[in-house]
């Protein structure tokens, strides 16, 4: 079968490898429909991954996909569509028995990353950790629930406790995850303030329901925060930039205002000034992928008409593609590639 492979940094070749054995009990096999690009494919396409790694590596850590067969002891049947999760949790620990997946304690580590990942025709994974796919979300939206929308579900409704009617401030707006937020937060009736790279980015972003754009080549965003709040400043932060707007983000809050970040595009390490951070009572939060339940949620969120911003969809040859557009900033909304 065809199967996307990372031989060495930035050396990603279609090759061709044995199909995976039957699924055992509890398993399934899984034809594979479509793969959702992410930074996290860009950092591991770097060589950027979060441990020891073996190469070569069969890339992709989002998906949507069919079941082929389905092993003893398992509730789904063939042909229906599922989003495998992209961490191989070991559903035993504190953590998963919690409903917590993202904090399991034995996690073997993510696709795509340290173990093979989703951009093969077929794959076995257990069954538990697939999520059912509601009828009537297309197989394009929903290759992006497993890290985009569940990521975003997790970090602005699990962590950040965004509430109606608050001002959030979202960051990136161009983004997979950033124009996600922007529709999730306009859906329950927030006034949004998005940032966006360049002008070109303007008005796509206004076009999906942003209150404020602003763009950061050549404009200040906690300026404008403050102007929108009448210098009270926003209630939620939704960070994932890093040092770049790091700095500008926490003066952009209120009082016992929310920073929550899952990323850090523009680099690890940022200088914080304690003393804002403690006399203002600023709460920063850290989040990390998702639990299960939160794909579900995305999901959902789908099924009911928020969707996800597709950029363009591409065939399986053309990841390298989709990369460097990934990589150099061209992006609005997600690429989505086709099996």
């Amino acid at each position: 079968m065809r199967a996307l492979r990372l031989f060495a940094d930035r050396d990603l070749r279609l090759t061709e490898i044995p199909p995976p054995p039957p699924p055992r009990e509890g398993e399934v096999r899984l034809r594979v429909l479509a793969v959702g690009l992410n930074h996290l494919d860009l950092w591991g396409f770097r060589g950027m991954a979060f441990a020891q790694r073996r190469l070569p590596i069969t890339v992709g850590v989002e998906a949507v996909a069919e079941v082929l067969e389905a092993g003893p002891g398992v509730a789904l049947r063939p042909g229906q569509r599922v989003v495998p999760y992209g961490a191989l949790t070991c559903g035993q620990c504190p953590a998963c028995r919690a409903g917590r997946d993202n904090f399991c304690e034995q996690v073997a580590g993510l696709r795509g990353f340290h173990l093979d990942g989703f951009a093969q025709e077929e794959v076995v994974v257990p069954a538990r950790l697939c999520v059912p796919v509601p009828a009537g979300v297309a197989v394009e939206h929903a290759a992006t629930a497993a890290v985009t929308f569940a990521t975003v579900q997790h970090m602005l409704f699990d962590n950040a406790r965004l509430e109606p009617g608050e001002v959030v401030l979202i960051h990136a707006a161009g983004s997979g995850i950033g124009s996600t937020a922007v529709r999730m937060a306009k859906a329950i009736g927030c006034t949004v303030i998005a940032t966006v790279g360049s002008e070109e980015k303007r008005a796509p972003a206004l076009a999906l329901g942003a209150d404020h754009v602003v763009v950061t080549a050549t404009e200040r965003f906690e300026s404008v925060a403050r102007r929108v709040t009448g210098k009270r400043g926003v209630d939620v932060v939704f960070e994932h930039v890093g040092p770049a707007t790091w700095a500008g983000s926490l003066l952009s809050l209120r009082m016992g205002g929310r920073l929550v970040t899952c990323g850090s595009t523009s680099g690890v390490s940022a200088e914080t000034n304690l003393m804002l951070l403690f006399q203002r009572q600023l709460r920063i939060i850290g989040s990390f992928g998702s639990p299960l339940r939160s794909v579900a949620e995305g999901l959902d969120k789908m099924a009911q008409g928020i969707l996800p911003v597709i950029d363009r969809v591409l065939p399986l040859e053309d990841v390298a593609q989709g990369l460097a557009r990934l990589e150099s900033r061209q992006v609005f909304g997600k690429l989505v590639v086709r099996l």
